[in-house]
This record gives structure tokens, sequence and C-alpha cells, in this order.
């Protein structure tokens, strides 16, 4: 067997161990699909529908153009010394900030199916990565005990639905659906009343159903809706409507401000509890002649 110097082993350690990058994309066979080798990575994160400014800032004399990072044969917009074009909707460059350096691509109406990562090059060398993320949406839901909780499925990812107890006795937390496509697997004790219509459906919600709802992004474990959801009993609701009504038949009504009820008193006219006294007339001192 071939032997080697110190110094040799310790370079092919070197180059054994640095063949692949850390930042590398696995294709499910388990082999290196793409790398990621720019040092300047950002993450931006908007509003949906807001606009998206991914940022770079870089030396480059030749063209500049971005692309998806997963397909890096789809140019989005691009820039050379006499011009910028977008190529495909809602992505744009300034020419301006082109030439002072500034490459930023802009991202007029940013949504869910936009996140992900994106690569600026220049003369085919990539110089930025930039991640776009999408801030998760939150929703309150007040509703009657019987009634169906809808959760909308704001991608077309696979999600997993996963559910926070409000401390009410109830089903266990943890994940209770998952969907992706047109399959819907759910726990034994959600299948008989779940369907997956505009979104997931939750038939014959109860009280103890109470809590909340996190809609996830199952491939990148991120959040795309939160739904706070309080089920009220129909007995406690109706229990309470009788008794709101039964304090206005006895006269329990809400009384104005003192200062709204004395506003613009009439002359002559005494204000006194809620009455209006009329004043006493003046008797003379003096009698009458005749």
């Amino acid at each position: 067997m071939q032997s080697c110097s110190s110094a040799h082993c310790v370079l092919l350690l070197i180059s054994t161990f640095t063949t692949v990058s850390p930042n590398t994309l696995w294709r499910a066979s388990g082999e290196p699909q793409l790398s990621r080798t720019a040092s300047n990575d950002y993450s931006v994160k908007v509003k949906l529908h807001d606009s998206a400014t991914l940022p770079c800032s870089e030396r480059c004399s030749g063209s500049a153009k971005w692309t998806v990072f997963t397909k890096r044969s789809d140019t989005l917009a691009e820039c050379d010394q006499t011009s910028c074009r977008s190529v495909k909707e809602g992505y744009q460059m300034i020419h301006d900030q082109y030439l002072k350096g500034d490459f930023s691509l802009i991202i007029t109406d940013a949504d869910f199916s936009k996140r992900g990562w994106y690569t600026c090059d220049c003369d085919n060398k990539d110089i930025c990565d930039v991640q776009l993320q999408i801030e998760p949406l939150n929703t309150t839901v007040e509703m009657m005990a019987g009634e169906s909780l809808i959760l909308r499925l704001d991608v077309s990812d696979p999600v997993d639905v996963i559910y926070n107890s409000a401390g009410t006795p109830g089903p266990t937390s943890g994940q209770i659906c998952t969907v992706d496509g047109p399959s819907l697997q759910c726990k034994p004790e959600y299948t008989q009343r779940s369907s997956l219509t505009s979104g997931v459906e939750l038939r014959r919600m109860t009280p103890s159903d109470s809590g909340v709802y996190t809609v996830m992004d199952s491939r990148n474990k991120e959040v795309i809706h939160t739904y706070t959801v309080t089920v009220q009993d129909v007995q406690q609701t109706r229990i309470w409507k009788d008794g709101y009504q039964k304090g206005n038949e006895d006269g329990y009504q809400e009384k104005k401000p003192q200062a709204e009820k004395e506003k613009n008193p009439q002359v002559g006219y005494k204000l006194k509890k809620g009455k209006v006294e009329f004043p006493l007339p003046e008797v003379s001192s003096q009698s009458s002649e005749g």
C-alpha cells in the first residue's frame, strides 16, 4: 500500500471533507443538486402582498440577473450597462441603482408562492443569495358550538395542522391533520368530522375545541397561518342573552354621563336627578293696593 507524508495526508483529508459545500441542496437520491456559494446571504420577511426588496450590493462590470435558486435558467430580471428589463412580470431592477453597484431585486407583490431563495449572478458568477419569507397570517375566530371551522390552505405545499389546547378539557394538543395535495389525513378522533373543502373543515365544534390552530409548511417548517379559536357553549350564551334582556326590561339600562344630561339645559328650569323642576314664582313682600 502506498504511504504518504503527514503533510500530504492532511491535504488529502481537507480535500475529502471540502468537496461538498455545507449549503448544498440534495436530491431525493442523496446526490447534491445545487450549492449556494455566495458569501452575501440575506433573509427578507414581508407581509403578504407587500412589495419586497432583495438587497445585493457588489462590484460587477458586466451584466447582472436574478433567478430563483432552484431554477437557474429561469431569469426574472436583468441589467447591463445600457438598460434593465423585467423578464417575468412582478420582478424588476432599477438601472440607476445598477450603475451605482446596487443590484437589488424588487418583487412588487410578495405572496406565499414566491417564498424561497433567489440568486443574483454577475457574468454567470453567483454574487448574492437572498431568502424571501412571508409573515404568518393571524386570524381570531369566535363561533358557536355545533358550527364548522374552516382552516384555509394558503399554500400548495404539504402542510401540517397543529392544535394547542386553550386549557379546557378536550383533545390532546399536537399535530391533528396533514394535507398533501388532495389527500387529507387526520387523527382518529378528527377523521369522522373533518374534510377537505376550501380548506381543512372541522365540523361540530365544541367548547373543548377552543385553542390555537397552526397551519405549517411541513417541508420548510414555516408557519403559514395561525387561528385563535373560541367556541361558546350554546346554553351558556342563551342564559347570558336572557339575563341581558331581563335587565333591560327591569330598567337596568346603561346610564348616560351626567355631563351629557346637563348639556344645554333650558332657561328657567333646573335638572335634578334626571327630572325637570319648575322654579316657584317669587312672592312680593309688599301688599297690593286697592
